[in-house]
């Protein structure tokens, strides 16, 4: 069929509108890839706006040699793969059950983890658990407050009750015990959710800055992001910078490795984000349908 003229019009307005909230998320990002890798005159000059005038990777390299970039990268690695597979596994294991209508109480609980969605835990008292819990300067601080998610632990749960009972019947019926069931059967059958989520967590665990800002107080363990905001609130970024040559500074200003530490932040998620954009969309919205 082909579209209405209201049609036409909505969908006109529609792509106008995605179009320039593209654009508004696109041009500062391409003017900060253009700061990190133009040169000390471009920048001073006040020329560089979505090209990189004078190219150079100095900055980069400053950052390399005069930074703990690397360790910090690798800390930020450690976090979010652990953090995701962790947040994964306890996600799937409370939301099969609850999604069995046999398993008892399973409202009540349900109800209990939607209440916690309601109120935030303070500051202060998160601190003082985690303190007795002797966690603090350990990952395990980041790890254990935000291990579970209610909302994707309900996104895992909506889908897992719309699995046909007749698909676990006959899956009994050949024997499956429920550790079989869950990982020969349902988890394959949940790949978009799965990938969905596991996106959302791996985002939220490679930003992570509150947290480790609170808890962890070793600076060889802070993580990406925790160096890249004191490098961006620091006003003499150039005079911290450690084993780099003083004709190299000359060459560099304070916007320019300001900007290439955020690129080097936002990059890995740029990369992983596409391979999992296909399951996007379809895993929420499998996610959100109700049985």
């Amino acid at each position: 069929m082909k579209p209405t003229w209201d049609e036409k019009i909505f969908y006109t307005i529609n792509y106008m509108f995605l179009g320039l909230a593209a654009l508004s998320c696109v041009l500062p990002l391409m003017h900060i890839i253009s700061l990190s890798l133009s040169s000390y005159q471009a920048i001073v000059s006040g020329h560089v706006t979505l090209w990189p005038e004078g190219w150079t990777v100095e900055a980069y390299k400053a950052l390399y040699v005069g930074t703990n970039m690397v360790k910090a990268f690798g800390n930020s690695i450690v976090i979010t793969v652990v953090g995701v597979v962790l947040s994964m596994w306890f996600t799937i294991m409370a939301a099969y059950p609850l999604a069995k209508k046999y398993f008892y109480a399973r409202r009540f609980f349900t109800l209990a983890i939607v209440f916690t969605m309601l109120f935030g835990t303070p500051l202060i008292p998160l601190f003082l658990i985690v303190k007795s819990l002797g966690l603090l300067d350990t990952y395990g601080a980041i790890w254990m407050p935000g291990l579970i998610s209610a909302f994707n632990m309900l996104v895992l749960r909506t889908f897992f009750m719309n699995v046909p009972e007749e698909l676990e019947e006959a899956a009994r019926m050949d024997g499956c015990g429920e550790w079989r069931l869950l990982t020969r059967i349902i988890l394959p059958l949940s790949l978009p959710v799965l990938a969905t989520l596991t996106l959302f967590y791996g985002v939220g665990y490679w930003n992570s800055f509150l947290h480790v800002l609170m808890f962890i107080n070793d600076s060889t363990r802070m993580n990406l992001a925790v160096m890249i905001q004191q490098m961006v609130a620091s006003q003499s970024i150039l005079q911290e910078l450690n084993s780099v040559r003083p004709d190299d500074l000359q060459q560099m200003t304070p916007e320019s490795i300001k900007a290439a530490g955020v690129i080097v932040l936002i990059v890995p998620m740029l990369i992983v984000y596409p391979f999992l954009q296909k399951y996007f969309v379809k895993g929420v919205m499998i996610g959100a349908i109700k049985g």
